[in-house]
């Protein structure tokens, strides 16, 4: 029991931190401006605000950011290291559902569009279909579950 808690608790750490990181890059490119909206493949009309300095590009990234870290809370949750948020269960399902589906989708997508493939976009396709996997069974074998 102790280590099936604690590959539970791990996995939703690891979860929680590739949240945490995802959600500083994309606040980073406020700062860094175009070339990191670039480099990040955000949608062309995130790019052109940014070039512009219009409001889309920073309020869209800080709320991009607010959802990454509102998923990394629910994991850190989870793992009882942070209060019990509302709907934990159906959350950290909800999250893990939309992160696998994201992960999976990159092959058929790749396929459809290839001018859009980059080690890039096949690297985050592999990562959150980790994440959502790193959410299902960290919480599945965290005492939370139970």
């Amino acid at each position: 029991m102790k280590n099936k808690l604690n590959i539970g608790v791990t996995s939703l750490i690891l979860g929680a931190l590739i949240s945490i990181f995802t959600a500083m890059a994309h606040i980073s490119c406020i700062y860094f401006g175009p070339a990191c909206y670039k480099a990040q493949m955000a949608p062309p009309e995130i790019v052109q605000s940014a070039i512009d300095g219009t409001w889309l590009a920073p309020i869209g990234t800080l709320l991009v950011s607010f959802i990454f870290l509102l998923c990394a809370g629910y994991a850190l949750s989870a793992a009882k290291l942070l209060k019990k948020l509302p709907f934990l269960k159906l959350a950290i399902y909800v999250i893990s559902f939309i992160c696998i589906i994201r992960g999976v989708a990159t092959l058929p997508l790749s396929i459809a569009f290839p001018d859009m493939v980059s080690a890039f976009s096949i690297a985050a396709g592999v990562i959150w279909l980790l994440t959502g996997l790193l959410f299902f069974f960290g919480y599945r074998h965290s005492d939370t579950a139970a």
